[in-house]
């Protein structure tokens, strides 16, 4: 399985459902929830759905609308740090256990998940 293949398993239900339960979570973290500037968390989970539908083979609404992903240049402003990635990642984690995704397709998420939270880490600590 390649990662452009993780839309055809799950669709866009899967990573709506996904997006949604992450940001349930960064709404109710301390760390979290002040590095999102958006008084709504509603913008933040449409721009992650849209990001991953493109990114795992779904349609590039994301790169219609705001371009190249370029990461760690939209992250830079906020302090990402090895605190964030944890509490990012955890909430990521309970998001997976309500939801009930393809495994194959959790494994490819999850891989990618880690690999990009340890690269957006932008400060120490």
């Amino acid at each position: 399985m390649t990662d452009e293949t993780v839309f055809d398993l799950i669709g866009e239900q899967g990573f709506a459902q996904l997006a949604a339960a992450f940001y349930r979570h960064v709404a109710e973290d301390t760390v979290l929830r002040p590095l999102y500037p958006e008084a709504d968390l509603q913008p933040a989970e449409d721009r992650l759905r849209d990001f991953l539908v493109f990114r795992f083979g779904g349609p590039p609404r994301y790169i219609e609308q705001r371009g190249h992903p370029a990461l760690r240049m939209r992250h830079a402003p906020f302090a990402v740090d090895r605190s964030a990635h944890d509490h990012w990642l955890a909430a990521m984690d309970k998001a997976f256990a309500e939801t009930t995704l393809d495994p194959h397709a959790e494994t490819a998420l999850r891989k990618f998940f880690v690999e990009a939270a340890a690269f957006l880490i932008n400060r120490p600590g």
